[in-house]
């Protein structure tokens, strides 16, 4: 069923107005704003590349993507079953990048460390003269 164009414009000035005083959706504001759409009738799929599209006019910031982009960084460094310091630092600096400075260093490094331990990556710490990064996190 094909939604009134009505209610499509009006869940787009929603989206807008979720991110009008930061500029970034976080995961709690695009599941509120998901829930907005389903209760109007449009679908979850729907909702999402609406959110996108909004996003890459209004130069807004999808925390889900930001995440996304780090994932893949972190799964392409982790080829040889490890993620070294520099290249988690490389994703922290992505993800920083990627939310535009809206969240610390230290919220990006533990939700990296935790995407980490939820793919099963290991980190290179220690050695020789190595110190305990991840560790310290």
């Amino acid at each position: 069923m094909a939604v009134p164009e009505g209610i499509k414009n009006q869940f787009i000035e929603f989206i807008k107005l979720q991110a009008f005083d930061d500029q970034y959706i976080s995961r709690q504001e695009e599941k509120r704003i998901l829930e907005v759409g389903v209760k109007n009738g449009i679908d979850v799929e729907e909702s999402l590349a609406l959110i996108r599209q909004v996003a890459a006019d209004k130069g807004l910031v999808v925390e889900r993507d930001a995440e996304e982009k780090a994932h893949a960084f972190l799964k392409s460094a982790s080829n040889d079953g490890k993620v070294d310091k520099k290249e988690f630092e490389d994703a922290v600096n992505l993800f920083k990048t990627a939310t535009k400075g809206k969240l610390t260093d230290q919220e990006i490094k533990q939700r990296l460390k935790k995407m980490m331990e939820d793919n099963a990556w290991k980190a290179k710490e220690g050695g020789l003269f190595g110190t305990k990064w991840y560790s310290a996190i």
